[in-house]
């Protein structure tokens, strides 16, 4: 029988929402930060659970976020056991480019996310923090404080002063995959979703209470998916899908691998990789 194959889809924080993206490290660890909540929420008691939806200031990031973010409400999906706070592997999505892909997972499968991440220092102090590093490069050399509110050192910063970058990395920005789902269930629209192309509430609410797309008014998935919570998760080093000399050059995992060309806006789209492919893949994030 052939093995179990994988779509990898684009999520995570980037250049339009909320304004940055999340850094990628010199050794290839990462930090997975959400994208904020675009939608209308419902009240929280007719959440499917009681609890809130998490703001900027309640994620578990290793630097500093503006304060006009910190109270922004984010769209903590997807969600995996042990981040952010969550407990659950989910993932919902309301667009139907990406949405039938999903739906087309089968038990066993694998649905692999990926983002686009900025090249940064370990000590990045992020986008909205007191620069660090050289005293007088960043005070002018008189003590007045120079480009405060922006940490702005990047793979150039990092190049000028010799600093080990792993070599399979982007030189500023690239698309990682970060992490992955081992598929355990999907529910699509179909008989009782009223017409409306949605996943049945009621369905989506039992099998994946906490996801992000149930607090929405209105609920607005095309798909849910519910992943195997011991076989999903973030990776610990990303996965390139970027060349080394250009992010926006795709690599063979992409080009030769995956379903899309690699040809224009490559990094927005979602890539179907067939089982031969899958095993591949899968060979490549157990060798991290």
């Amino acid at each position: 029988m052939p093995g179990p194959r994988a779509l990898a889809v684009n999520v995570a924080a980037n250049t339009n929402e909320p304004g940055f993206r999340g850094p990628v490290y010199p050794d290839g660890s990462f930090a997975y930060v959400p994208i904020p909540e675009s939608a209308a929420t419902l009240p929280r008691d007719r959440f499917a659970v009681d609890e809130p939806v998490p703001t900027y200031g309640d994620l578990d990031l290793p630097f500093a976020i503006p304060d006009d973010l910190r109270a922004t409400p984010v769209h903590a999906d997807p969600e995996f056991p042990g981040v952010h706070g969550r407990e659950r592997a989910t993932y919902g999505d309301p667009y139907g480019v990406k949405a039938g892909r999903i739906a087309d997972l089968v038990p066993g499968d694998w649905l692999l996310f990926y983002a686009t991440l900025t090249l940064r220092p370990h000590d990045w102090v992020g986008p909205g923090s007191e620069q660090v590093g050289d005293a007088a490069e960043r005070t002018g050399g008189d003590g007045s404080a120079g480009d405060e509110g922006v940490d702005d050192r990047d793979g150039a910063w990092l190049r000028e002063r010799g600093v080990d970058v792993d070599t399979d990395l982007a030189p500023d920005w690239g698309a990682y995959l970060f992490a992955g789902m081992r598929v355990e269930r999907v529910l699509s629209a179909g008989e009782g979703d009223g017409g409306d192309g949605t996943v049945d509430r009621a369905a989506a609410a039992a099998a994946a209470p906490t996801n992000a797309h149930l607090k929405r008014d209105p609920f607005d998935a095309r798909v849910v998916a519910v992943g195997d919570p011991d076989a999903s998760g973030l990776f610990d080093r990303v996965v390139p899908l970027s060349e080394p000399d250009a992010g926006t050059e795709a690599n063979p995992i992409v080009t030769d691998l995956s379903s899309d060309s690699g040809k224009g806006p490559w990094w927005r789209r979602p890539m179907a990789f067939d089982a031969p492919a899958t095993s591949r893949v899968l060979a490549r994030i157990d060798g991290i």
